[in-house]
């Protein structure tokens, strides 16, 4: 199979997405001198751009792999989550899956750049849990479209900010094992070991460090016995930790394996982690061999850690990577 047959293998699934949703802010400009009223530098304001981020970037993460996904959120009832809301068209995803509460404000993510730094970060959130109204809410809006539509695999992407409850990753999950749907979690400290039977489980090295009971190393050994840790709290059926600049490890169930990862002239390694659990989950939908899915995982996360801020995928970039990857392991 060549490289190109690989990506197509990628496309026309459907894939719904729940976790937290946020707005992403960048305000650039540039910075030629420190202000007389303390020791920061001025940076003097050229744009403001907005972006979708949180689990909305694995929605374009999906998109731009070819595929279709099915976003579900929650985001306030305020001025931030209608813009929020008015993003989605222009990047091809539905808003049927987005609750609007009275309860929280949306999540929003404003980073400040000069001279292409980033000087400073100010986030505006709630963090607290769904209320059960906010979360039946949701779960009537998922149910509903699993059974509008033939979705081959739900995405849990959970950034703390409150989305999924043990109450939302159980029934979730249900509704997903009810009907054969492929689930793959990136999960986050609150709630690790939560997420019973998943297919994918996908934490970094530090979320597994954070939740393991013992020291857990970047080497096959530590990262065999975390692997069987988590097998033994979740039964899950793959497991896929991230190592940063030192690849990634991948577990069947039978063995594991650290797949090591090309250098890169690191920009920003945000959004890398939605990357990842977007193209694993679409290769392991596809079928692909456990080689490939490895492959890809770590091509397209160490891509976007190239460009400035949260940015999806690029395809093209992508097979130009992933032809150069077969013919040197072939």
């Amino acid at each position: 199979m060549n490289a190109q047959e690989v990506l197509n293998k990628l496309e026309n699934k459907q894939v719904l997405i729940v976790g937290d949703v946020m707005l992403d802010r960048y305000l650039t400009g540039i910075v030629s001198r420190i202000s007389p009223e303390a020791p920061v530098p001025v940076v003097l304001h050229r744009d403001t751009e907005d972006r979708l981020g949180g689990a909305a970037n694995v929605a374009l993460n999906i998109r731009a792999l070819g595929s279709e996904p099915i976003l579900c959120s929650v985001v306030g009832n305020d001025n931030e989550g209608a813009l929020f809301s008015s993003l989605l068209p222009a990047q091809g995803i539905s808003g049927a899956g987005i609750v609007r509460s009275e309860e929280r404000r949306t999540t929003v993510k404003t980073r400040v750049l000069g001279n292409n730094q980033q000087m400073l970060r100010i986030d505006r959130e709630d963090t607290h849990e769904l209320s059960k109204k906010e979360a039946d809410a949701l779960l009537e809006k998922i149910t509903t479209l699993l059974d509008q539509r033939p979705v081959d695999a739900i995405i849990l992407q959970d950034y703390n900010k409150g989305v999924l409850s043990r109450y939302m990753i159980e029934n979730t999950l249900e509704a997903a094992y009810k009907r054969g749907i492929l689930t793959a979690v990136d999960p986050k400290k609150n709630h690790f070991l939560s997420y019973i039977g998943v297919d994918l489980f996908k934490p970094n090295l530090k979320e597994i460090r954070d939740s393991a009971p013992f020291h857990v190393m970047p080497d096959l050994e530590s990262l065999n016995k975390a692997a069987a840790f988590l097998r033994e709290n979740l039964q899950n059926r793959y497991t896929m930790i991230t190592l940063s600049e030192k690849g990634l490890y991948l577990n069947d169930g039978f063995s594991g394996t650290v797949h090591p990862t090309i250098p890169r002239n690191v920009a920003d390694v945000s959004g890398a982690g939605d990357t990842v659990i977007s193209i694993a989950s679409l290769a392991l939908c596809a079928g692909l061999p456990l080689d490939i899915v490895a492959a890809l995982s770590n091509l397209a996360g160490g891509q976007v850690c190239e460009f400035p801020g949260v940015v999806p995928v690029r395809r093209d970039i992508l097979l130009s990577e992933l032809e150069h990857h077969l013919v040197l392991y072939k």
